[in-house]
């Protein structure tokens, strides 16, 4: 019914409170922690799909001027508001899934390094027996191709060359040809999304990694939410 209208598409599991099956996230491993964020970015992406079938966003007005609930608007704001403080709520666990495996990774390279030091061959076959991805997460799937001066993009600090690895919860692994990060722009106008970019050097030397807070929004006076154009890779 449309009370609930998010129970039937979007999968249970009580992240908010930092806990999957009831183990704390600081003692899920590397590959748990990874699994959890495709979790959590599923119901994400359920979630605003179903704000998107009933035409409204996160920031969508659920009033009129003077204060009487929008005729246009067919779901009951008690749905609108409780499925949006549930996307709030799965956002800050995002972060925190994203922070604990980037530590993770941090850790498993710096116990490969200390392995190579001590004794090469056997880290060499630890190495070869890992299936964790960690260069995975930060492989880049989109290079920027044009930015509009003014735009969001530009605000943000985008630029014409820099290769996108991460796109708020999209990545190379889940993109489905730039597909998803057109429903990140459309799920989010209003709301800064975490972009991540390897940056390519003039000098020659490594591409520099790169992370700003993009915002989309429709009145920055150009066409789009972005002001820029991407290319999948």
């Amino acid at each position: 019914m449309m009370d609930d209208i998010h129970a039937p598409t979007v999968s249970s599991g009580p992240v908010a409170g930092g806990y999957t099956n009831g183990v704390p996230k600081e003692q899920l491993s590397l590959q748990e922690l990874i699994a959890e964020k495709d979790r959590v970015e599923a119901e994400l992406k359920a979630l605003g799909q179903v704000l998107d079938s009933h035409g409204v966003n996160m920031n969508t007005g659920l009033t009129t001027f003077d204060g009487f609930p929008r005729s246009d608007i067919d779901v009951p704001q008690k749905t609108v508001r409780t499925t949006r403080a549930r996307i709030i709520r799965l956002k800050n666990d995002y972060k925190d899934l994203i922070s604990r495996i980037e530590k993770g990774l941090h850790e498993h390279h710096a116990r490969l390094a200390e392995q190579a030091q001590n004794n090469p061959m056997a880290a060499s076959q630890a190495q070869a027996g890992q299936s964790t991805p960690p260069a995975a997460l930060e492989a880049p799937f989109a290079k920027v191709n044009s930015v509009i001066s003014g735009s969001p993009a530009d605000e943000a600090g985008l630029k014409v060359g820099d290769n996108i690895t991460k796109f708020g919860w999209v990545d190379w692994t889940n993109h489905e040809r730039l597909g998803r990060v057109a429903e990140a722009v459309s799920q989010n106008e209003g709301i800064p999304i975490t972009v991540k970019a390897l940056r390519p050097s003039n000098s020659g030397s490594p591409a520099e990694t790169v992370q700003m807070q993009l915002t989309p929004r429709g009145n920055w006076g150009g066409r789009g939410l972005l002001g820029c154009h991407l290319l999948p890779l």
